[in-house]
């Protein structure tokens, strides 16, 4: 089915919000994306390096006018994210948090989600952790390029298909999942257990989308399930050896 089985849909897809994207935020959208996917060698650009960009004081976490965005260039949950800012136009200020370092563990981030994880928005002086609660807040607040559909059946479907990749996929092969699985059973078994789910979840997708692909997973235009999906297929394909074909 082509909503993930054609690898130009995906391409399409990315270029597509590149181009929806404010030229100002291309070179750092475009660092963070499409070398994920595959469209540009992942050599010909290095990740931000957290240590010199970050510096882990109360300030660096404090609450400002603008948008500001706790993210870590491999989460596919903060890259659902970046894809929603950009298709809006929205400019952000980008916090690196190095997930290997552990960086989500300081008492400063903390005291922004408790549970440890990225992204989170800061949107002056409201905080909202969850890439799922982020992108409804954006719709909400910021209606710009709306990436929710006016009809309510595609809606409902569009929230659907992103709450299966966010509730039924993602956190099941969750490094932190995958790390406890490897302790309690064995290394070898967070592969196969990651793929299983993986493929499940995609399965289903198959077949809520079947009937509505068509440019891209839900239509002509691209809206949350797209959002939501590409980061998956790229995270599937290139850690956890999915064949799309």
């Amino acid at each position: 089915m082509k909503f993930y089985h054609n690898p130009s849909h995906l391409h399409s897809l990315v270029s597509s919000i590149i181009k929806s994207s404010k030229r100002t935020q291309l070179n750092n959208f475009t660092r963070c994306f499409t070398t994920r996917v595959g469209f540009e060698s992942p050599h010909t650009s290095r990740p931000i390096d957290s240590s010199k960009h970050q510096k882990n004081t109360e300030a660096s976490y404090s609450s400002s006018s603008k948008l500001v965005l706790y993210s870590y260039w491999q989460s596919s949950c903060s890259w659902r994210v970046r894809f929603a800012l950009n298709l809006k136009g929205l400019s952000y200020e980008y916090k690196p948090v190095n997930l290997a370092k552990g960086e989500q563990f300081s008492p400063d981030f903390e005291r922004l989600n408790p549970l440890h994880y990225v992204p989170v928005l800061v949107d002056g002086d409201t905080v909202i952790s969850d890439s799922y609660a982020i992108f409804l807040y954006l719709e909400e607040k910021y209606p710009q390029r709306p990436l929710l559909p006016a009809d309510p059946r595609l809606k409902a479907l569009n929230l659907q298909g992103a709450s299966i990749i966010s509730s039924s996929i993602q956190p099941l092969h969750m490094l932190s999942m995958l790390k406890y699985i490897e302790e309690k059973i064995g290394p070898e078994e967070s592969l196969s257990w990651a793929q299983l789910h993986i493929e499940k979840g995609f399965c289903a997708l198959e077949k809520l989308l079947k009937d509505f692909a068509s440019r891209f997973a839900t239509g002509n235009e691209v809206y949350m399930t797209d959002v939501f999906l590409a980061p998956q297929i790229a995270i599937a394909t290139a850690r956890f050896n999915i064949n799309m074909g």
